[in-house]
Order: structure tokens, then sequence, then C-alpha cells
């Protein structure tokens, strides 16, 4: 399974793709969301982490981009942020986001809910989407 990060933090991103890559996942990083809006045209990935607090353009505008074009509004899209608000989490998922986790976040939790999208993602495509 092929995995979009999208993390401003470079040693979190890091962590994240050398863990993820671990658990089995091949993983291309984006430092910003101007670089993962373009990686994710040009690339089919099977999901995408977006964090919500980005430079330039912020996680919610990342997310709408994605769900307007045509080759990432059906990628499911996992947002990791610190924004604990529950307005701002309420907003993420109203414009698209397919789960949350709160940074901090356990690494176990992550790859759980990766796994649980993954899932759901794939029975959509083979018919079997959930009412």
């Amino acid at each position: 399974m092929k995995l979009l990060l999208v993390e401003d933090e470079p040693k979190l991103s890091e962590y994240l793709r050398k863990g993820l890559g671990e658990e089995g996942f091949v993983v291309d990083a984006a430092l910003n969301g101007v670089d993962g809006l373009h990686m994710a045209s040009v690339n089919d990935y099977d999901l995408i982490i977006l964090d919500g607090n980005l430079p330039g353009i912020d996680g919610l505008a990342v997310l709408a981009a994605l769900r307007q074009g045509q080759q990432t509004r059906q990628t499911p899209v996992l947002m990791l942020t610190a924004r604990v608000q529950v307005e701002d989490r309420v907003r993420g998922l109203q414009g698209g986001a397919d789960d949350y986790v709160l940074k901090p976040f356990a690494f176990s939790e992550l790859v759980a809910r990766i796994h649980v999208l993954l899932r759901r993602a794939q029975g959509s495509r083979a018919g079997g989407g959930e009412a």
C-alpha cells in the first residue's frame, strides 16, 4: 500500500516514514501543502496522512483541494493534527476527512486507524461500500 504523508515537521515526518515503512507501507512525504497537492495529483496513493497545521496552505485547504481533484476525491484522508478543538475536527470531517488522530499520538493507534481506512476503501472499491 502506498501512502502520502504531508507533514511539515521534518523529524516527525522521518519518524513516520521509517515506522510506516517497517509496517510494510511505501511512504512518500511532502513538507508542505503545495508539494503534497502536486504529489497527490501525479501519483496514485491508497491513503493520505495530512497535518492540519501546514505553512502556506493549511491542512483544511489542502483537504478541500484533494476532495475537488478527480484523482484524489475518493482517496481516504487521515488528519494528523495538534488542533484539539472540537470545532476544528468537525470542520475537517465535514470537509471530507475520513478520520482524525490528535498529536501527540500512539504509533500503534495510527497504524490501526490506517488499516481500518484502507479496509473500508477496499470494500468500497469492490462494491461492498457501507450504507
